[in-house]
């Protein structure tokens, strides 16, 4: 089974948003997905709890079973799954660095602004001192004219570690998605933002697969 986890320390960067879509996109293309929800915010899991599809399994972790997440994670993939999405908290905590740990790939969403990007450094940092795999998704992007403000955040990102293409627009269609239960590419799947999920998700399982 393979480990993706979602970290960063900025909240509002689209973390749960994106691994809801990610959990199913990667359902699509025919992994058995365990999505599990380490943030007390809980944000994960009410999607989960909204859905009326039973895949993904959308699960939570509670705070004092987080040192057992290795053993979760190995239990998992006896029943089956082939890939398991952590949502993980907005803060330096146990559970975050425990799924770092765990992950085959880290994945840092950020806005294109330099605020946002700025704040990722402290996530880069606990991932090299790690020495975990990670890359960046620039989310939230303008739909239209894009190239300044985020060409000139995907140059800088590209110069931190690997930007995973495409970028994210800022689009109703994933927010609507994540608010009916639903990943985006359930939601409008004939729409921009259905199109945009389905290459990340390429994208993030080819990277992995070149590990």
């Amino acid at each position: 089974m393979r480990t993706i986890a979602f970290v960063t320390q900025k909240g509002g960067a689209g973390k749960t948003t994106l691994a809801a879509t990610i959990a199913v996109a990667a359902v699509e293309t025919g992994e058995k997905v365990i999505a599990l929800d380490l943030d007390p915010q809980g944000s994960l899991a009410a999607w989960g709890n909204d859905r009326d599809a039973d895949a993904p399994t959308v699960d939570s972790l509670p705070s004092d079973k987080v040192t057992q997440l290795a053993q979760v994670l190995a239990a998992l993939e006896k029943k089956g799954f082939t890939l398991a999405i952590l949502d993980c908290a907005g803060i330096v905590s146990t559970s975050t660095n425990l799924a770092i740990k765990a992950a085959d790939l880290c994945l840092i969403p950020t806005r294109p602004t330099r605020l946002d990007i700025r704040a990722t450094k402290p996530t880069i940092q606990a991932l090299m001192s790690l020495k975990s795999s990670f890359a960046f998704i620039l989310n939230q992007c303008p739909p239209t004219h894009r190239g300044g403000r985020a060409a000139e955040a995907a140059e800088g990102l590209s110069l931190l570690g690997a930007l995973l293409e495409p970028k994210v627009a800022q689009r109703a269609d994933f927010q609507d998605a994540l608010a009916a239960g639903q990943g985006v590419t359930e939601y409008a799947p004939h729409g921009k933002a259905a199109d945009e999920a389905r290459l990340l998700w390429k994208n993030i399982n080819r990277r992995m697969k070149g590990k």
